[in-house]
Parts: structure tokens; C-alpha cells; sequence
């Protein structure tokens, strides 16, 4: 219901009236969770899972070879396992590649070794830098699917135990909530652009929605207090669109069961609006 959250608060609309040319291709086809058995509990739904983020992963890679800018409506974060299969790709058939920017509160880099739940949106980052289950880890015959020294992770603040050894050996450069407080937004969003941008053609932008404090964004699957405000939100968003460097974006997380009057979605299109351009003058 995440993506039919984010068109109800007007993303199609807002888009145009930015001057771009949106065409909606609609939804992907998904299995319903309620009428499937759960599978192997240390990876649960990984098949359907795997054959949703295949069909996603060849949308993506359509778009992107008609030179367009594809946006993604989430749905949990596992979808960003097949966004980010379309982009690699795209990009490794022309011998270039894409980097990263993941916006996130979680680190998502579990795997079903260290995973407390079993569930794969705990594990899309693993995945994409080449760590997981071989089903999602080598759509199209290959991985990493992103380069770790080429991706950032902005807004941590959760991070499970078993978690935490699979992150600090991955290479990926995180920056938490304590590295914000400290060093500023500001900062930190120009060494993650320079990260995500070195030796590359541009990057993608993961922005799971929980990252901001859940005052301000309530419907999310997975809340955490002491995320970034309203302001730093659009901050980072800015900064992203001000490089010139943005290939393809999502929007995750959004969960409009336990929104507020769908304020978590409204922001995440005003979000949107701020990495495609717009502007407070």
C-alpha cells in the first residue's frame, strides 16, 4: 500500500509541476505474504521476494536504457535489492558503474547468518554489496552490484549485535546519528556524494523513510526515536540535487496502516520534490 500512499499525496502531479514528464508503468506484480507459507526462517519469503526484485530490476534497466530517471515506490527496503540490479546492469554493459547513497536509520546489512528476524529488508545493503543469500546477491549472474567503497550510509542509529561485525568489515562508509550531531549535515552529505561519486557515473538514492524521526514521519514499518528532523530531511535532499550526480532514486518503508492522515508519505513526495529540483526560491 506504500506506493498507492506516495500517488494519493500527489506525486505525479508535483512532479509535472517541476517541468518533468512522468509516465507511471504502475506496480509490479507481488505475491501476498497472508496466502504464502513463510519459507526458511532464516531468510523467509526469499523466493518470492527474489522473483518480485527480478521483474523490478528489469523495469529499472528498461528505464534507464530509454535515458530516463527511474523512481521507485516502496514497499519494504528489499525492493532496493532489484532497483539496484536494474542500475548495475544498466551501467556494466556500457564498462561503467554507479554508486550509492542509502539514507537510512538501519544499516541493512544482516545476512541469514546474523539476522534476528529472517526478514530481507534487513538485508538489501548485504545484498547489494555481495553478502546474502545467492538467490538476491547474483540477479543476472553477478555481484557486488555496487562497489562498497563506492557506497555511504546516512542517518544510522540501529544496528543489530550480530549486525554490527558484518558492517564495520564491509567496506561501506557510515556515517550515524552521532556522526550528524557532531560534524554536521552539511559535511557529512559532501563526503557521502564524494564517496558514492568517485570513479563513477552518478549514484543511486535509497531513502528508506524511517530515517526521519518518527514525530515527523509516523507510518514506517520499522521506527526509531532519534532520527534526523523535517529540516535535515529536505537538507540532505538538496545537497543530493544540487551535485548533479542523482541517476535513480526509491522511496521505502512507507506504511500507511500506521500512518497519521498519511503524513509520512506526503513527506516522503515533498522529499522527492527536493533531490528533483525544487526549490525554496
Amino acid at each position: 500500500m506504500g506506493p498507492s500512499a506516495l500517488r494519493v499525496a500527489n506525486l505525479n502531479s508535483r512532479l509535472m509541476g517541476l517541468g518533468y514528464e512522468v509516465e507511471d508503468r504502475g506496480n509490479i506484480a507481488v505475491d501476498q505474504p497472508e496466502s504464502l507459507p513463510e519459507g526458511p526462517t532464516h531468510a523467509r519469503y526469499l523466493p518470492q521476494i527474489a522473483r518480485t526484485c527480478k521483474k523490478l530490476a528489469g523495469a529499472v534497466w528498461s528505464a534507464l536504457a530509454q535515458s530516463k530517471v527511474p523512481l521507485v515506490l516502496g514497499g519494504d527496503h528489499s525492493v532496493a535489492i532489484g532497483t539496484l540490479s536494474g542500475v548495475a546492469r544498466h551501467f556494466r554493459r556500457e564498462k561503467r558503474s554507479a554508486g550509492l547513497v542509502w539514507v537510512d536509520a538501519h544499516a541493512d546489512m544482516n545476512t541469514p547468518k546474523t539476522s534476528p528476524s529472517g526478514n530481507v529488508h534487513g538485508m538489501p545493503l548485504a545484498c547489494i554489496i555481495g553478502k546474502g543469500p545467492r538467490e538476491l546477491t547474483h540477479l543476472y549472474g553477478f555481484a557486488p552490484k555496487i562497489d562498497p567503497k563506492n557506497v555511504a550510509l546516512v542517518g544510522v542509529r540501529d544496528v543489530d549485535s550480530l549486525e554490527r561485525p558484518v558492517v564495520r568489515k564491509s567496506g561501506v562508509r557510515v556515517f550515524t546519528m552521532r556522526d550528524i550531531d557532531e560534524r554536521g549535515l552539511r559535511t557529512i552529505m559532501r563526503e557521502a556524494i564524494e564517496i558514492a561519486s568517485a570513479g563513477t557515473e552518478g549514484f543511486h538514492v535509497s531513502l528508506d523513510m524511517d530515517v526521519v524521526d518518527p514525530q515527523e514521519a509516523p507510518g514506517v514499518g520499522t521506527p526509531v526515536r532519534g532520527g534526523i528532523t523535517y529540516r535535515e530531511a529536505h537538507l540532505i535532499m538538496e545537497i543530493i540535487s544540487d551535485s548533479g550526480c542523482l541517476i535513480s532514486m526509491e522511496v521505502v518503508e512507507v506504511n500507511p496502516v500506521i500512518d497519521v492522515g498519511n503524513r509520512t508519505a506526503a513527506l516522503g513526495v515533498e522529499l522527492v520534490m527536493s533531490a528533483m529540483g525544487k526549490r525554496i526560491l
